[in-house]
């Protein structure tokens, strides 16, 4: 049997709306694929602005691929993911995100 390239296997062969949603969203794929920095697994998921800004920056630096400072880029990540997660994020975690916009700022002095 030949499969679509696009179809997702499970195993009784039904993806749940939501599921399937959020595979869609090209914001996800931005995320999940995308070559301009080699992000460290859960690096948006941290509880502390400074270690998520830690994180963005040694990626920003280590990065050959990005197009522009390592600043801008790292700041660039991380305003792209607080726009597309932005409705799903609670007020604390978003709080954490944008004091992590600070703390990047602090460190590239």
């Amino acid at each position: 049997m030949k499969r679509h390239p696009k179809r997702l296997s499970r195993p009784h062969g039904r993806v749940g709306a939501r599921t399937q949603a959020k595979l869609k969203k090209w914001s996800g794929k931005v995320t999940r694929t995308s070559h301009a920095l080699d992000l460290e697994s859960g690096v948006f998921t941290k509880r502390s602005a400074h270690d998520i800004a830690v994180s963005l920056k040694s990626s920003a630096e280590r990065s050959r691929q990005r197009k522009s400072a390592p600043l801008r880029s790292a700041m660039s990540m991380l305003t792209f993911y607080i726009n597309r997660a932005g409705k799903d994020l609670s007020a604390s975690r978003k709080r954490t995100l944008e004091a992590a916009k600070g703390e990047l700022r602090k460190l590239f002095g």
